[in-house]
């Protein structure tokens, strides 16, 4: 799974896995950078364990927290909608003071969906994972960006 190889890359001493299955929601206050993973399902869905407490995002304090956000998807069979819950993500979080950092380039991808895109097409809002199609580029993307969002880390907290 990307996260524990997020954990093994970064180190575990620097990271903490947490389940929105099995835990709060109200856990993400505790910390000042969150790595956040979402999938989008069929067409352009919520997964079902972030459905369940998207509304209880509304409560959390994200002010001044930095958030780096990675989605996993199927670009080739579901192109139209690829990484629409990264997307979705991204905005709910927005405008509630947190800090994005880890926007992924968006060549080397085929996808028409536009939620999960900033800088006119050029950038995901986070990494774009499809273990689907190109599951021989995740553990490099994995390790690129990793190293990417220590560097932007660095910059904030420098």
């Amino acid at each position: 799974m990307a996260a524990e190889k997020i954990r093994d890359i970064i180190g575990p001493e620097l990271v903490t896995l947490h389940n929105l299955k099995d835990d709060s929601v109200a856990l993400m206050e505790q910390y000042d950078v969150l790595i956040l993973g979402i999938p989008t399902w069929d067409f352009g869905e919520i997964q079902e364990d972030w459905e369940a407490i998207w509304d209880q995002l509304d409560s959390v304090n994200f002010d001044g927290k930095i958030i780096a956000m990675y989605g996993m998807g199927d670009q080739l069979g579901y192109g139209e909608w690829f990484l629409d819950a990264l997307g979705m993500l991204h905005d709910k979080l927005a405008p509630k003071g947190a800090a994005f950092i880890g926007y992924w380039p968006t060549e080397g991808y085929e996808f028409t969906s536009k939620k999960p895109i900033i800088a006119d097409g050029e950038l995901f809002v986070g990494l774009a994972l499809d273990e689907t199609n190109q599951y021989d580029l995740s553990d490099e993307r994995l390790q690129a960006w990793c190293e990417q969002i220590l560097g932007e880390m660095a910059e904030k907290f420098s």
